[in-house]
C-alpha cells in the first residue's frame, strides 16, 4: 500500500513516501544553485512521491538564523525555485515549499539583518531565559503578512502547496509551548490561545492563495533544546492544540517525532502521527528516523530499511497516511526505488558525510 497512489487534495502522489524537509545550507545569498536544483531532480526521478523542500526563510527581517538558507525575497531566488519545481514536475513528482521562521534561534549580528535580534512570543528562548525580542501585536501582524505573501509567491512559482514549519522550538513552536509563551493577550495563556498565532497565519495564507493550493503544518512535541518537552501530555490536550489550526484551513498535518516507532502517550502503544490523524481526521504525515537504526541525534547512525516495515504496517492499517524519510534519502537518492524493488542490500548507508554535499 505504501507504494500505491495517494490523493492529497487536488494532486495524486505516485506513492506515500515523502522526502522530509532538510536544511542543506547550500544556497548562498538565499538563492538555490544549480546543484540544489539537480539534488531535488534526482530524488523526483527516483520516484519520491512528494518532496517537501528544505526550510525557506519567510520574508521577514528576523526569520534567519543559519547561513546559506534559501529565501524568496529576490528575483534570482524565485527564478531558481521555478527551476527546482520544473525539474520535479518534469520527473512526475510533486513538491511543497516549507516556510520557516527561526524565531529565538536567531542572534544579533546574523545576516541578512545583523541589527535585528531573534523574535519570540515572550522574549524567551527557553524557560527562564529571556534574551530575544518579545513580539508586539504589530510584530505578529507583520510576520503573519510575510507568510501570506510568501505563500502566494510559492503558488505563482508553481509549487503544489506550502508547509508551515511549526516544530522543533522555532518561532511558531515557541508560541505553542507553555514553557516559552507566557503572554497575557490573545496569543498566550490557554492552550487554544497559544495556537492562535499559527491559526492566524493559516487563515491569512488560505485567503491569499487559490482553493486548490495545499496548506500543511509541521509540528512536534520535542524541541532541539529539550527532547522531553511536551505540548500535550494526553490526547485531549493534543485535540485542544490542533483543533483551531485545522479549522483555519489546513489540508494536512506533519507530525515530527524523534523515533516514529515509539508511543506518544501513557497507556497507548500508538505514536504521535496516529493520534494526530485520529483526532483531526485530516491527512497526516509521520516522520522520525525512518530507515535508521538509531534516532537522528546520533548523526553517525547507519541507514537501514529495518524500520520501514512498521511504517508499511501503520499505513496499511490506516493509522496515518504518508511517511516522510530524511537522512536515508540524503545518502541514497534511489532509496525509494530500492525499497520498492526489494533491493535492500543495495541501499547506501547513511554517514555524516552525506550532510556535506548535495548528491
Amino acid at each position: 500500500m505504501i507504494f500505491e497512489n495517494y490523493k492529497l487534495k487536488n494532486i495524486t502522489l505516485r506513492n506515500r513516501i515523502v522526502m522530509a524537509p532538510m536544511t542543506r545550507n547550500q544556497s548562498p545569498g538565499g538563492i538555490p544553485t544549480q546543484e540544489v536544483i539537480a539534488y531535488y531532480s534526482r530524488r523526483a526521478k527516483a520516484e519520491v512521491g512528494l518532496i517537501i523542500t528544505e526550510g525557506i526563510e519567510v520574508s521577514h527581517k528576523a526569520s534567519s538564523a543559519y547561513p546559506n538558507v534559501p529565501r524568496l525575497d529576490s528575483n534570482a531566488a524565485k527564478e531558481a525555485w521555478k527551476k527546482v519545481v520544473e525539474e520535479i514536475k518534469n520527473n512526475n513528482g510533486a513538491v511543497i515549499a516549507q516556510l520557516w521562521h527561526c524565531g529565538g534561534f536567531r542572534k544579533l549580528g546574523m545576516q541578512p539583518n545583523p541589527e535585528v535580534p531573534g523574535h519570540t512570543a515572550s522574549g524567551l528562548v527557553k524557560p527562564g531565559k529571556k534574551v530575544a525580542h518579545e513580539m508586539t501585536l504589530d510584530d505578529i501582524k507583520e510576520t503573519i503578512d510575510a507568510y501570506a505573501s510568501d505563500a502566494k509567491i510559492c503558488e505563482e512559482i508553481g509549487f503544489d502547496g506550502v508547509e508551515i514549519h511549526g516544530a522543533h522550538g522555532y518561532l511558531i513552536d515557541n508560541f505553542f509551548w507553555s514553557g516559552t509563551n507566557i503572554r497575557e493577550d490573545e496569543y498566550g495563556g490557554t492552550i487554544q490561545n497559544r495556537s492562535q498565532f499559527v491559526s492566524d497565519i493559516i487563515k491569512s495564507v488560505r485567503e491569499n492563495v487559490s482553493e486548490n493550493f495545499i496548506v500543511g503544518l509541521r509540528f512536534s512535541q520535542w524541541k532541539q533544546h529539550d527532547f522531553e518537552a511536551k505540548l500535550a501530555s494526553n490526547p485531549e490536550e493534543l485535540k485542544m492544540i490542533l483543533t483551531l489550526p485545522v479549522e483555519s484551513g489546513l489540508d494536512y498535518l506533519h507530525s515530527s517525532m524523534r523515533r516514529f516507532w515509539e508511543s506518544e502517550f501513557e497507556g497507548s502503544n500508538e505514536n504521535l502521527a496516529y493520534w494526530t490523524k485520529k483526532i483531526t481526521k485530516i491527512p497526516t504525515i509521520g516522520v522520525g528516523s525512518v530507515g535508521l537504526d538509531s534516532d537522528f541525534i546520533d548523526m553517525t547512525a547507519p541507514a537501514t530499511p529495518t524500520s520501514i516495515d512498521k511504517a508499511i504496517d501503520d499505513i496499511t492499517n490506516d493509522k496515518y497516511d504518508l511517511i516522510a524519510v530524511g537522512r536515508a534519502l540524503l545518502s541514497d537518492h534511489e532509496w525509494v526505488l530500492k525499497m520498492k524493488e526489494g533491493r535492500v542490500n543495495d541501499v547506501i548507508p547513511y554517514t555524516k558525510d552525506a550532510l556535506l554535499n548535495l548528491y
